[in-house]
């Protein structure tokens, strides 16, 4: 079985096959992206990816967290093929097909809150985040947003606008949509308000309302506070318990809509459909992409019924909630529904105790943080001064490639762990024993 034989690296990294794209790639791709290492992808089944040069791979990266259900899963590959057969396009903005209607009428069940929802669609995250802020300024009136330090909402220039993980992003593309105010997110090693709150939780929530909103914004002028359950590119960091309920009735009471972006946290990726259901908190406006659809494009940008009250033509999208997209996000969704979610929180639960006590033996691993199969390793020099070990994390993500094993970084000095949703304990430990090998060779 293929399942036995991976990883298998049966030449140099990257082989001959592999290196003829790469040349080809330098020559005629635009270099704006950001592949960390050589791998030419052939084939993907599950959480095997096969290169070009008949290698394979142990995937923990599913595509950067979008094929949940695994690579071309069988029932999600017939739902592609017999939508194909049917028609392939037609255009949800100026016409009507069932999938789409219906596909809507599911994400406003699987999100939080009993009230009724509408459902925009796109082709992408960042779609999915532009969508929202539009909303949310049309909705309100009002002209403000606050984002926060550390997040990453996409790369469109609104999307950018929220965006505050890497200074890269932001290079030369200004000037950015005015109006848009970063604050610290939560209370983490990393704000700088730890210090003049020690005790407290929900200190950048107190100071939004003691500090923000009486010195700088007025906020009758914010129409929205957008944030990330548990931030992703900015290092998988994961708040309190109580950062999300203070944030939202923090908005509640100005009247400021809340706005989560689960475009890697949701569809099962923590251990519940949406990661924000961690914290009890029911969003008025909700970005959905990534693992929505196993790795066709679609973007959903889901609200509240009241809230989403924009009229025709204020906002539309020629592919976006195109029928094959769909129809693969209906079976994904029903995957997801049938055990995959519980999977996510079982083999989550059981790499997390694995590397809890890794951590105890290396000098390395920092912290320790995500939910369900959402989890990132941050690496430090030592543990007294807490040094990022940027240069360490890198060699580990490039060992592990070596070795077989698919992984990422984010945020400056943390690997992050995102394998499919249907992994097993099995591969759990062979990417553990992988870990075991790489740190044990960078550390010594």
């Amino acid at each position: 079985m293929i399942r036995d034989k991976i990883p298998s690296i049966m030449t140099e990294l990257p082989g001959p096959e592999a290196r003829k794209v790469l040349e080809k790639d330098q020559r005629f791709v635009s270099q704006s992206y950001t592949r960390v290492y050589p791998l030419v992808v052939k084939r993907a089944i599950g959480a095997m990816v096969e290169d070009v040069d008949s290698n394979r791979f142990l995937d923990f990266t599913s595509g950067i967290a979008v094929c949940n259900t695994g690579h071309c899963h069988p029932r999600v590959v017939e739902a592609i093929k017999g939508q194909a057969e049917q028609f392939i396009h037609m255009s949800g903005t100026d016409f009507y097909y069932d999938a789409q209607s219906t596909l809507a009428q599911k994400l406003g069940a699987i999100t939080p809150g009993p009230k009724e929802k509408r459902v925009f669609f796109g082709n992408s995250g960042a779609e999915a985040i532009e969508a929202a802020l539009k909303l949310a300024r049309y909705h309100t009136k009002r002209p403000r947003i606050l984002a926060f330090f550390g997040a990453f909402h996409g790369r469109t220039m609104g999307a950018l606008s929220l965006t505050a993980s890497k200074v890269v992003h932001e290079r030369g593309f200004s000037p950015l949509v005015p109006g848009i105010t970063h604050i610290p997110y939560a209370y983490c090693y990393r704000c700088p308000y730890h210090l003049k709150y020690p005790e407290c939780e929900v200190a950048c929530v107190d100071w939004i309302r003691e500090d923000l909103f009486k010195r700088s914004i007025p906020p009758e002028e914010v129409a929205a506070i957008f944030v990330e359950p548990i931030q992703g590119e900015g290092g998988y960091i994961v708040p309190p318990l109580e950062f999300h309920q203070k944030l939202y009735e923090l908005a509640k009471e100005f009247g400021i809509l809340f706005v989560v972006d689960e475009v890697q946290t949701g569809m099962g990726r923590t251990g519940k459909m949406m990661a924000i259901e961690h914290w009890g908190v029911v969003p008025d406006i909700i970005a959905l992409a990534k693992g929505i659809a196993s790795g066709m494009p679609l973007g959903a940008t889901v609200s509240q019924t009241e809230v989403m009250d924009w009229v025709p033509g204020s906002h539309a999208s020629t592919f976006g909630g195109n029928p094959i997209s769909c129809q693969a996000a209906l079976t994904t969704i029903a995957l997801l529904e049938e055990g995959l979610v519980e999977n996510s929180a079982r083999v989550g639960k059981y790499i997390f105790s694995q590397l809890r006590e890794l951590q105890k033996r290396f000098d390395l691993i920092g912290d320790v943080r995500g939910r369900g199969l959402m989890i990132g390793v941050e690496l430090i020099k030592d543990r007294k001064t807490k040094k990022k070990a940027i240069e360490e994390r890198n060699a580990v993500i490039q060992k592990c490639f070596e070795k077989g094993l698919l992984i990422l970084g984010c945020g400056e000095n943390t690997f992050r762990l995102i394998p499919p949703l249907i992994i097993t304990k099995r591969d759990a430990d062979t990417t553990l024993s992988i870990l075991e090998e790489v740190l044990k060779k960078i550390e010594s």
